[in-house]
């Protein structure tokens, strides 16, 4: 009995060790549910050097991504917490959008150029639509209305139309250059250029949401938790997920030959859809359950702050990256992809301009987001 109570002490110590307490009554089951995927990381190896290949390759890797990614969120939390929010945030660029930066570098390494793009665009697209939908609709379901700040949200509106037009000039570009030899120089120089923009933008937007205008995101943080990890335990938890997550990253690219050369799915539906729904899925559940709590403040700036990232961080740095590399990464997206992402934008800033939510406009998001996957499976 002693030695069973001992064993119980020992795993609840472990998991309360990765960020989740089994004592904390507050520990919703879709926590436990996502931790409980830790299980897929030893099958993913299984699958890998076993050589079963097939779709459990792709599939059984992604489903081990998405707690891991609630881990790296976690720890990366409870370390800003700690340094500050000067440090904090440079330390949040880095790190909260770090699952997709890993898959997109692999992905881009392997020369999947087009499914490096449509993970960009597609985590656009389905935290706008996907994300923030479920969110008004799960956090509306027993309430006449939601509120949030107006004046965040219509900054954040700004930005993302910034992101869009990132994502139209350099497709805009080559469709209305004369064809020439140097279309593809130009096409590299463009966006390199376009990247030092966007990662002065983003600075720019660092400063004003940690400095000049601070307080309008006051609001926006979840309360501190009762205790807050020392500094070397978030590191060190850091630097040990991020390689777990390179290693099921490696796997899941691999995966992906499968689903589009055997299941005949294009490089654009996987990018759109399926990489960028894995990438942001343990950050995605956090942003629902605010809603549902009641935080629209903390739901939208969850949603929002992570597509503006992956636009004007994620996206730039993988472009100084492929050309440190070797492997010559440009903006220039498909154009249906341009013009999904400008409708998206032109519905978040819609739906978002009286500062107000319900269910039936998170019903709407959805329904666009539905209308927009369907469409990317049948693009060719």
């Amino acid at each position: 009995m002693h030695e069973n109570r001992t064993q119980a002490t020992g795993i609840r110590g472990a998991l309360k060790w990765i960020g989740l307490d089994l004592s904390d009554g507050g520990s919703s089951g879709l926590q436990i549910g996502i931790y409980a995927l830790l299980i897929f990381f030893p099958i993913a190896l299984i699958v890998k050097f076993a050589d079963i290949g097939g779709p459990w390759l792709f599939i059984t890797s992604a489903l081990a991504i998405i707690p891991l990614a609630k881990i790296l969120s976690t720890s990366t939390e409870q370390l800003v917490t700690r340094v500050g929010p000067g440090v904090g945030g440079l330390l949040n660029a880095t790190f909260s959008n770090a699952v997709e930066m890993i898959i997109a570098f692999f992905a881009l390494n392997a020369g999947l150029f087009e499914v490096v793009r449509a993970s960009i665009s597609g985590a656009i697209i389905g935290n706008v639509l996907f994300v923030l939908g479920l969110s008004f609709f799960l956090g509306g379901m027993k309430r006449d209305k939601q509120v949030f700040n107006r004046t965040a949200s219509g900054v954040t509106g700004s930005q993302l139309v910034l992101a869009a037009t990132a994502l139209l000039i350099p497709t805009a570009f080559v469709l209305t250059t004369p064809p020439s030899a140097a279309i593809s120089d130009l096409k590299e120089e463009l966006s390199i250029g376009i990247a030092l923009i966007l990662l002065l933008a983003y600075v720019a937007q660092m400063i004003f949401f940690l400095r000049t205008h601070k307080h309008l995101y006051e609001n926006n943080t979840e309360e501190p938790t009762e205790e807050v990890w020392p500094i070397k335990h978030s590191v060190t938890l850091l630097l040990i997920v991020t390689v777990l997550v390179g290693v099921m990253a490696d796997i899941l690219v691999e995966g992906l030959d499968y689903l589009t050369k055997t299941l005949g799915l294009t490089e654009l539906f996987v990018g759109v859809i399926l990489i960028a729904l894995v990438g942001s899925a343990a950050e995605n559940v956090t942003a629902v359950v605010m809603a549902m709590k009641n935080k629209m403040d903390l739901a939208l700036n969850i949603a929002m702050s992570s597509t503006l990232q992956i636009a004007l961080f994620v996206a730039p740095v993988l472009v100084l990256l492929g050309l440190a590399i070797g492997k010559p990464f440009d903006l220039v997206f498909n154009t249906f992809e341009v013009v999904a992402v400008f409708v998206t934008m032109l519905i978040a800033n819609a739906i978002t301009h009286d500062g107000e939510s319900n269910w039936f406009e998170g019903v709407q998001l959805l329904a666009a987001y539905a209308i927009i996957a369907i469409a990317f499976f049948f693009h060719p």
